[in-house]
């Protein structure tokens, strides 16, 4: 080969490989603006009316709005409506709408590509979110409205039939989502699959149980402080790998950028036991946990046929018997807080930091004692039902209870038969969790309100007070937030004293997440908002 043949072919492969390093650049920045995360559970829908699960709910967050919003604090913001005002009785509340909302650009809204909302957008997504051809499972969210009407296009006007002072939590729910009337004519029953909103991403591309794709709304009204446009990030993938372990090494890899929650598979590689990063993590990714209002507990069914749980001596020693430091500590890494207060968890502004149920063995061994004196049962025994994620939690109590004289048997079943059998009254004691769909305590306190007895409300335990009925039914007409608080609180005490329920726990939120992801923030009811964030 000659000089001159040399020397062009030499920067022939020299342009190549700048080429092909140009390439590889402009490829990191596009994925450094795309964010991912992992779904173990399929979702099966993305209209909001059906967004009754966790997994649901977090896709449906990026791709609608509502009237208002809570931000990371649980407080009411403004998000389609820029204010409200409530009535004197605490029954009318007027929203008054921002004009600048646009649904997402589809050919569906003719040569513009999109429209305004306006009021009868909402009137006509609150029909159809009651509507009984719909079936939505979360029509139960306007179950104290009278009527809605749009008054005009920017004013939407909502009466009640009594005052409910956490009306507008509700409201924040991606249930209470607009939509548009156009699409969910022309798409049918593949709406699901079909969204069109107003949230800050939009509807790129779906392959069921592969992979979901949103696409940055370049018209989202919403901006940050310092006046930019939101969203920060060009795209959101999401994919469906079901097991755990596997999306953890997907994560440790960099393939993801975000991960909740731990499981058993890895909790010891990646926590120490007082729930730190260990020292093969900790300088390569971060990690946030936080109040979440989820009550991990042990419900009695108070109407059993198991005899030994209709003895307050033996639901008290249940409480007592067992130590939940230690139980956290050891089983959960250090991630919850022991609920050694009520039923009401942390994270609630109603929170009852009453002595409530601390681990007493000596007590529990008299109050079992005492129930074989007073019956003759000289071998008291219950049986805990529970599914095979929460075995370890009872097998410790199992072991721990025994040494009072009370002997424990665990059934562990299916997630799906164990639902079935809660509500149907076939456990005398059952493992529950109990999650807040809107951020007030009369969420925890109605499932122990007489009226809601299973199968047909969520009152598994069948506690009934008259005294706690009257207070449940005079706090949620009392507007005031401190007054209605201490009512909550005297309820939980009576359930606590009763001893219905064990609570073992009051969870906490867990976010792992890549060193270059900035604001991803965190809140008690673990919705995921991806707006703000940031990748480096």
């Amino acid at each position: 080969m000659t000089m001159g043949l040399r020397s062009r072919f030499l920067i022939v492969v020299i342009g190549c490989l700048l080429l092909v390093s140009c390439a590889d650049e402009e490829i990191k920045k596009r994925d450094a603006q795309v964010f991912r995360y992992n779904e173990h559970a399929n979702i099966t829908t993305l209209d909001p009316a059906f967004a009754k699960d966790l997994r649901t709910i977090w896709a449906t967050n990026q791709l609608f709005n509502g009237l208002v919003q809570l931000d990371d604090e649980l407080k009411i913001k403004p998000d389609i409506a820029h204010s409200w005002t409530i009535s004197d009785d605490a029954k009318t509340y007027e929203f008054n709408l921002k004009n600048n909302i646009k649904f997402h650009k589809h050919s569906l809204f003719g040569k513009d590509s999109t429209r305004n909302v306006i009021a009868s957008d909402f009137e006509y997504s609150f029909n159809r979110l009651i509507d009984p051809n719909v079936a939505s499972p979360g029509k139960w969210v306007l179950e104290y409205v009278e009527r809605f009407e749009a008054k005009n296009d920017s004013t939407f006007v909502i009466n009640l039939k009594q005052p409910f002072p956490p009306f507008l939590s509700l409201l924040s729910m991606k249930y209470c989502s607009v939509l548009p009337k156009e699409a969910v004519d022309y798409f049918g029953d593949t709406f699901r699959a079909n969204p069109i909103g107003t949230g800050p991403f939009q509807f790129k591309l779906w392959v069921e149980n592969t992979k979901l794709v949103f696409r940055k709304n370049t018209t989202y009204h919403e901006k940050d402080k310092n006046g930019y446009k939101l969203p920060y990030l060009e795209a959101v993938a999401i994919t469906f790998l079901p097991d755990k372990q596997s999306e953890f090494l997907q994560f440790i890899q960099g393939n993801i950028d975000f991960m909740s929650s731990i499981d058993a598979s890895y909790k010891d590689d990646l926590l120490t036991t007082d729930g730190k990063l260990t020292d093969s993590y900790k300088d390569k990714i971060n990690m946030v946990t936080g109040p979440y209002l989820n009550t991990e507990y042990l419900g009695v069914y108070m109407d059993a046929d198991e005899k030994e749980v209709h003895s307050k001596k033996i639901r008290q020693a249940l409480n007592y018997g067992f130590d939940r430091e230690k139980m956290i500590l050891y089983l959960r890494n250090g991630i919850g807080t022991p609920a050694i207060n009520g039923f009401i968890p942390k994270g609630l502004p109603s929170f009852n930091n009453m002595k409530g149920y601390t681990y007493q063995p000596e007590k529990a061994r008299e109050l079992v004692k005492s129930y074989i004196e007073e019956t003759g049962n000289l071998k008291p025994s219950v049986t805990i039902g529970t599914n095979s994620q929460y075995l370890d939690l009872c097998e410790y109590i199992q072991r721990e209870l025994e040494k009072t004289g009370l002997k424990v048997n665990i059934d562990v079943m299916p997630p799906s038969t164990l639902r079935q059998v809660k509500v149907n009254g076939q456990l005398s004691i059952f493992r529950g969790s109990w999650v807040a769909d809107y951020p007030d305590a009369e969420n925890y306190l109605f499932i122990f309100h007489s009226k809601n007895f299973s199968p047909n409300g969520p009152n598994y335990t069948h506690y009934s007070s008259k005294e706690y009925d009257a207070l449940f039914e005079k706090s949620i007409q009392i507007i005031d937030n401190e007054k209605r608080h201490v009512l909550y609180r005297k309820m939980d005490s009576l359930v606590m004293e009763s001893a219905a329920v064990i609570p073992l726990y009051y969870d906490e939120v867990v976010r792992f997440s890549q060193k270059n992801v900035s604001g991803l923030g965190i809140n008690p009811v673990n919705l995921l908002s991806i707006k703000m964030v940031k990748k480096e």
